[in-house]
């Protein structure tokens, strides 16, 4: 169900908004309103009731069973709350460090992929796309509270890493023979394989090639974006310790780490498809040897502060 859907049960909630306010039991400065709170008991109530509207004493039952006070945090992050976004991401954060561990730990990735793939979250949560009227789009609106907020959290993070694992497996070389290894093994079709290439005797040129691509992109970063990217993999700060050097919020930090990631690839590829000329299979072959052991000095290319 789309977030924006119009709410159906206005009419039927009567005095239950008032019993699940007082039960929500939220902190005075949330800065969250009545209103606010209702429409989120009315976009999960059309969630769970899609086709007809039952007894308003179904609806009673169902809303009082929700996670209310998760809902309201939830509630109050998307109205862009700072004090409310204070609060999730001292509580919170930790917990997505821990299960972005946990989702990683097969794949044999290191604490700071781990911590990538958590903090990349801050920046849909907060809303990355827009509407058709110029709002904002949080992924906290589609959070109903029928789980716990922790819990929505790790599927969110969960399904991150399997479109990640997908979009990579749909960039493999057409004639690349493991592309169908993982079919018709379950769960294994989805988790990251040791891909094994063919010694490649032009692959030094290759690497130049992506050197020479990215350091150019790299040097054509605004001095803020570049300082961005900086503290993040250089100095090794986190999301809030960056925001508080830069004067952002943490979501803004994640939001425009992700742009900048996005826009870097975006421009090393099109340098490789239309300057140097590469097929699709040779540029897929480059980002796989730069996968590998690459000895690109990132900490060389962003030491030079602006």
């Amino acid at each position: 169900m789309s977030a924006d859907k119009p709410p159906r049960f206005s009419s039927a909630l009567g005095d239950i908004v008032a019993r699940c306010w007082q039960k929500a039991a939220m902190p005075a400065d949330w800065g969250l309103t009545r209103e606010q709170f209702q429409r989120a008991l009315e976009r999960s109530a059309a969630h769970r009731f899609p086709q007809s509207i039952p007894d308003g004493r179904v609806v009673a039952g169902y809303l009082e069973s929700l996670h209310l006070k998760d809902l309201a945090l939830a509630c109050a992050c998307s109205a862009g709350d700072s004090i409310a976004w204070e609060y999730f991401v001292h509580h919170y954060r930790p917990e997505l460090y821990r299960a972005a561990r946990v989702i990683l730990s097969r794949s044999g990735s290191n604490e700071s992929k781990s911590r990538e793939l958590a903090d990349c979250l801050y920046a849909e949560l907060y809303g990355l796309r827009e509407t058709t009227d110029g709002k904002r789009r949080s992924l906290f609106d589609y959070f109903h509270g029928r789980s716990k907020l922790s819990t929505w959290l790790h599927a969110i993070l969960a399904q991150r890493y399997v479109d990640e694992i997908r979009h990579t497996q749909k960039t493999r070389s057409l004639d690349d023979p493991g592309e169908d290894a993982g079919k018709g093994n379950g769960d294994a079709a989805i988790l990251p394989e040791t891909k094994v290439i063919t010694p490649d005797p032009e692959r030094d040129a290759f690497l130049a090639m992506m050197q020479a691509c990215l350091t150019a992109a790299l040097v054509a970063l605004a001095p803020r974006d570049r300082l961005r990217l900086a503290y993040y993999y250089v100095d090794d700060l986190t999301l809030a310790q960056i925001g508080k050097l830069l004067g952002e919020h943490e979501a803004t930090v994640s939001r425009k780490l992700e742009r900048t990631r996005t826009d870097l690839r975006q421009c090393v590829e099109m340098e490789l498809r239309e300057e140097k000329k590469l097929s699709e299979a040779q540029l897929q072959l480059c980002f796989e040897y730069a996968r590998q052991q690459w000895p690109f000095d990132l900490t060389r290319a962003l030491s030079a502060r602006d």
